[in-house]
């Protein structure tokens, strides 16, 4: 990432040196395959899969021609609604190398997002497990099947119709499959990923090969990846993080692609980079801090790993100091993007200070362009000063999925992504992610930084994990309030958060109110939802029907 150009403006695009990937999703799969075809590709740890890339390529094939025997075409949408299994990235890549759209459906959706999904997106098939935690997907599928009539399909991993899909193989040959392949363009779209948004429905960032393929392979480039590593997944293949950083950055590279579960759990984690030896490691912060705090985390043998990702929300200081230190992760980087640029924009590099990495989210990625903007007047601000982070090329979506105004409020004119993110850029070009515009506490004129209070009540020696928000008030329009997590044993009340922020930070600062939580509610990327948080309170301490929560 180095040879970015640079100026006195909170402006700078990265180097050009390493050329874009202009392949399909597809033609690269295929040339990793014949490269690297006998190294070890997946790893599939709750299911005990463990395939070459021969044998991935194989299976892919299979798939493929099942899929292009049902008659879908270039561009017809395919969801899929799964964990982390080994069907899931059988479909990613089969789908890819047919043209079908994949849709990728969040496995905590209940049934009436399920149907928003499948009907705006305009799926003609539906592949998914056939359930999940407490989510039985077939009678939820049941549920809204009628309200879904373009869905021509439903198919069930671990049942009949999974094994009837396959046989369908039989009905077409791998060379109408490569014959359709080669007629694909790197600029078709292959993906709508449905964002989270705090409110309001959730919108489908439509993401092409170029956009997906490129950001998995810069990705991967920022860590180093050879053939010879081997990459621990849990963090879920629905979003860009698993799919695009984990299972693409991997393929690009013909390195070895390692889940260890369906579904996050600590102890799965570590195991699977002791018995895998695993070189790298993904993750959001939560994950780590789960990993960290397991009882027998010292007798985990970490020593294979020496890079990961850590992304999806801010890390605490003190979080990635142990990271480095405790799980022997001593290149590990922080990546910072949304779903709409595909999605990294900013990464660490390995060679960066220990400052760097935890006090900031790195430096623009090759090909892309990033800047910090005044959210009002669309200037620029210089250096060191606030705005909303805005960034431009090869990773920005081709739109929301049908939803023109949506995109034109998104994406302007100038082809600028509006990501709704405030952020700090330094002289020498770090970016620092300083807050959401919209999670801005506005406190009797002073706009606070949720952030800003969250860093600074992380070093309290019995809070384990905190999060803050904006309640309604009578008086000043909005007060801050902390969620807290404390240590077991400890009690952590707002009499105690106020004596320890006493003199240490402004007195409009200071939360008003303390609550306890156990669990943060989140989605299942590991992105905390304000909203519910912020509504939990005004239910708690009888807030509502005052002031605003803007």
């Amino acid at each position: 990432m180095q040879g970015e150009l640079m100026s006195a403006d909170s402006y700078t695009a990265g180097a050009t040196d390493a050329p874009l990937i202009e392949d399909t999703i597809d033609a690269n799969f295929r040339a990793t395959v014949s490269a690297h075809g006998d190294r070890e590709a997946l790893v599939v740890r709750h299911q005990g899969i463990r395939w070459s890339y021969n044998e991935l390529d194989a299976h892919v094939d299979h798939l493929a021609r099942a899929l292009f025997a049902t008659g879908l075409n270039v561009g017809d949408r395919v969801a899929l609604w799964s964990p982390n299994r080994y069907e899931w990235v059988l479909a990613q890549y089969a789908t890819a190398r047919i043209g079908a759209i994949m849709v990728c459906i969040n496995p905590a959706y209940r049934t009436n997002e399920l149907e928003f999904a499948l009907n705006q997106s305009g799926s003609v098939m539906l592949l998914a497990a056939p359930e999940f935690k407490t989510s039985n997907y077939q009678q939820m599928w049941a549920d809204v099947a009628e309200q879904c009539s373009g869905v021509r399909e439903a198919v069930f991993f671990d049942d009949p119709t999974w094994e009837t899909l396959l046989q369908r193989a039989e009905n077409a040959t791998s060379a109408q499959v490569a014959e359709r392949s080669a007629s694909l363009t790197n600029t078709d779209p292959i993906n709508i990923q449905y964002t989270s948004g705090t409110t309001g429905l959730p919108k489908g960032a439509t993401l092409t090969h170029r956009n997906i393929l490129n950001n998995g392979y810069f990705v991967g480039e920022a860590c180093g990846y050879t053939e010879h590593d081997r990459v621990c997944i849990p963090v879920p293949f629905y979003h860009c993080f698993g799919m695009v950083m984990g299972n693409l950055g991997c393929t690009s590279h013909g390195s070895t692609m390692v889940i260890p579960n369906d579904a996050f759990e600590p102890v799965s984690v570590l195991s699977a980079v002791q018995e895998e030896k695993c070189t790298s490691l993904y993750g959001v912060p939560t994950m780590f801090i789960a990993e960290l705090g397991v009882p027998e985390f010292e007798s985990y043998d970490l020593s294979s790993l020496r890079t990961g990702i850590m992304a999806g929300s801010p890390c605490p200081v003190e979080v990635m100091k142990q990271v480095i230190e405790r799980m022997n992760m001593d290149d590990v980087t922080i990546a910072y993007g949304m779903t709409e640029t595909s999605p990294v924009s900013t990464q660490t590099g390995s060679d960066d200070s220990i400052d760097k990495r935890v006090g900031s989210v790195g430096r623009v990625h090759p090909h892309v362009e990033i800047r910090v903007a005044d959210p009002e007047t669309g200037k620029t601000v210089p250096r060191g000063e606030s705005g909303e982070f805005q960034t431009r090329g090869y990773s920005v979506m081709k739109g929301y999925w049908n939803e023109e105004e949506k995109t034109a409020q998104a994406i302007d004119s100038e082809g600028w992504m509006h990501t709704g993110d405030l952020a700090v850029m330094d002289v020498d070009g770090y970016v620092n992610i300083t807050g959401r515009i919209k999670d801005l506490i506005i406190r009797g004129g002073e706009n606070i930084s949720p952030r800003e209070i969250e860093e600074f009540l992380y070093s309290h020696p019995d809070i384990i994990d905190v999060q803050v928000v904006g309640v309604p008030d009578t008086k000043f329009g909005e007060e801050v309030c902390a969620f807290v997590q404390a240590r077991d044993g400890a009690t952590v009340d707002t009499e105690a958060v106020r004596e320890f922020c006493q003199g240490k930070i402004a007195h409009y600062k200071v939360p008003r109110y303390v609550l306890s939580i156990d669990d943060f509610p989140m989605t299942v990327t590991g992105k905390i939802q304000k909203y519910l948080l912020r509504d939990a309170a005004v239910e708690q301490l009888g807030l509502s029907g005052y002031g605003t929560t803007a």
